[in-house]
Formats: C-alpha cells, structure tokens, sequence
C-alpha cells in the first residue's frame, strides 16, 4: 500500500471522519462503520484533503483533463481545495465548477458557479464516498448540458466496497452504467489491512471483534 493511503487512512481517523460502532447507512444498512465527511472542518484539514485527491486522480487519470466537477453541495470545498493542490503541487492549472441546487436568475446567473464549462472540455467528478449511482444520475445531464463534453470519471475518497443496486459493487456499476473510470483514495480493504490490531496513537481502532463485525458486514452486502 502507498504511504499517501496509510497516512489518509490515519488522517480521517484524526478529523473523526471515520468511524466505528454501529450505524445505519442512507440505504437502511446497519454498519459498523461509517465515512462522514462533513467532518473535515478546517482550512488546514481541507488542504490536506486536496492533496490526497490529487494524488489519487494523477495516480488513475494523470492532469490531461480541464475540469473537475464537484456536486453540491458537499462537492463544493473538493473541487476547491482539489484544483488547488494540483496547481501547487504538479503546475497545472484545472478549472473548478459545481452545480447550484436552484437556478440563479441575476448576477452570476445560471445553474453552475465557479468555471463555465465548454464545448471540447474533459470533465473528472470528484464526490466524497462511493454512491450507489444516484448523484451520479443527477450529475451528468447538468454536466453534458453545457456541450459537446467529454466525463472522463469519477474520484471519491473511500470506496465502501459494498453492493450497489445489484450484485456488483457500486463503482463498478457506475463504470457499466455510464462508461466512466471511477477511483478511490483508499478502499475499505486498505483501511482494514492497515488499522487491524496495529496501534494508532497509543490504541487499537479495529481489533479482533471489530475485524468480525466488518466481516460479517461484507458477507451480507459486500461484493459476492
């Protein structure tokens, strides 16, 4: 496993972004872990954030792209934080652009804010956890509205490498469904192989019992 995963790994564990214990997922699935994002709340955190983004999309797409597009709203800060650590780190300059959940009618009017996005444009999505396709659905008729586009895929920070609506995972169907190269930072395997029963700041995040109650979670909804 690269470094950059170990210590993403261990950076969402220092945010409180991941967690363990019991939860129910938006699907009604009760998990014994769970990825929330909105706990990045810091500029420093973010920063850090868009670093690991980047290095996730050069690893699988490489720079050769224009736009990166982040859903609203929780897509917003990624595109942000993510167009910025790539100008520092590798030189390149990428637009950012999002979408507004209402039409703006004055001002900076329309349904997009930050770059327009324009005819001949390759476009990466960059969403927080992996989706069962639904945002996805919503994303794509507002990006190929704005032209002759190209969706070269799609980044996220975890894959939860769970089902999606049917027997594949959820990344893998939005690859079938929408012909899209998807991505992740890390997937719940790495956080698994890295976290179990190795010490963390003094202590165990996922010991024996966790290990099984994860286990028990794929045999149910993981990937068959």
């Amino acid at each position: 496993m690269e470094q950059y995963k170990k210590e993403f790994i261990e950076f969402m564990v220092d945010c409180g972004v991941l967690k363990f214990g019991d939860f129910v997922t938006k699907s009604g699935r009760k998990t014994p872990f769970f990825v929330n994002t909105g706990f990045y709340r810091t500029g420093a955190q973010l920063r850090k954030l868009g670093e690991y983004y980047a290095k996730a999309i050069e690893g699988k797409f490489g720079f050769d792209f224009d736009v990166l597009f982040g859903p609203a709203y929780k897509g917003i800060p990624l595109t942000v934080a993510t167009t910025m650590a790539i100008s520092e780190f590798y030189g390149k300059d990428i637009k950012y652009c999002s979408n507004r959940k209402e039409v703006k009618d004055h001002g900076d009017t329309g349904i997009l804010l930050g770059s327009p996005i324009a005819d001949g444009d390759k476009v990466i999505i960059i969403e927080d956890v992996t989706t069962a396709g639904t945002s996805i659905q919503e994303t794509l008729p507002i990006i190929k509205a704005q032209g002759n586009v190209t969706v070269e895929g799609l980044v996220v920070s975890v894959d939860r490498m769970e089902r999606g609506q049917g027997e594949k995972s959820a990344l893998a169907e939005i690859e079938e469904n929408y012909g899209l190269r998807t991505t992740a930072i890390v997937t719940m395997a790495e956080v698994v192989e890295h976290l179990h029963n190795r010490p963390y700041n003094g202590k165990i995040i996922i010991d024996d019992g966790l290990k099984a109650a994860i286990d028990a979670y794929y045999e149910q909804y993981g990937v068959k």
